[in-house]
């Protein structure tokens, strides 16, 4: 697909019909050049700077911090703002990583594809945020099985998820799951918001925020 004949809604419609996950990275790799243009002019998209606002009321500056489904380092810019400066960049797409490591606020740079073993010690980080990762056709619910194990007892795992994909594609079990096991205990869950409000005006996001225990 190229960038010059097809707007930026066809193009996140393309991007999301992958059929596997290295469909995905290839498809993200055609868009990273283009990737924030799109959805900053285009989408009006503020979950980055609404997830780490939600984030940094949980997660002291000093922490070390991955960004998970990190993309093109939108949420790294976010979070440097408000101060946080040791944080590492995970995600399926080098392209898009590499688009990251220009904006010079991650210490790390990691491919890897969620939903499989990331190959972290256990207890690597201080905190986890994930914004526009956990959803369809990208990191499936079983992803959270893994931010878990790496994120230290006390720390935090965030994300933002529709709420019509936490009911009905098996985030609300997941969730749910590792709440009963003792893994994890809700901090909090925000209020609904647009988060890309002018690119797809009708869809809902909501932040989660989790205490890990162990």
């Amino acid at each position: 697909m190229s960038s010059e004949n097809v707007n930026s809604e066809e193009r996140v419609q393309w991007v999301y019909a992958s059929e596997n996950n290295r469909q995905l990275e290839e498809r993200y790799d055609q868009w990273a050049n283009e990737y924030d243009d799109n959805l900053t002019d285009d989408f009006g998209y503020v979950m980055p700077r609404m997830a780490a606002e939600t984030f940094a009321r949980f997660v002291p500056k000093d922490g070390k911090v991955l960004d998970a489904g990190a993309g093109t380092g939108l949420v790294g810019v976010e979070l440097n703002k408000l101060g946080y400066s040791d944080i590492e960049a995970m995600d399926l797409s080098r392209g898009m990583l590499e688009v990251a490591g220009a904006k010079n606020v991650y210490g790390a740079l990691h491919q890897k594809v969620m939903g499989e073993p990331l190959g972290f010690k256990s207890g690597t980080f201080d905190a986890i945020i994930g914004v526009g990762v956990l959803t369809l056709g990208h990191a499936p619910a079983n992803s959270l099985d893994e931010l878990v194990r790496v994120t230290k007892p006390g720390g935090v795992v965030a994300f933002t998820l529709r709420p019509d994909v936490y009911a009905e594609n098996g985030f609300r079990e997941k969730q749910e799951q590792l709440v009963c096991e003792g893994k994890w205990e809700l901090a909090e869950v925000s209020d609904s918001f647009y988060g890309m409000p002018k690119g797809e005006p009708d869809v809902q996001f909501q932040v989660w925020v989790y205490r890990v225990k162990s």
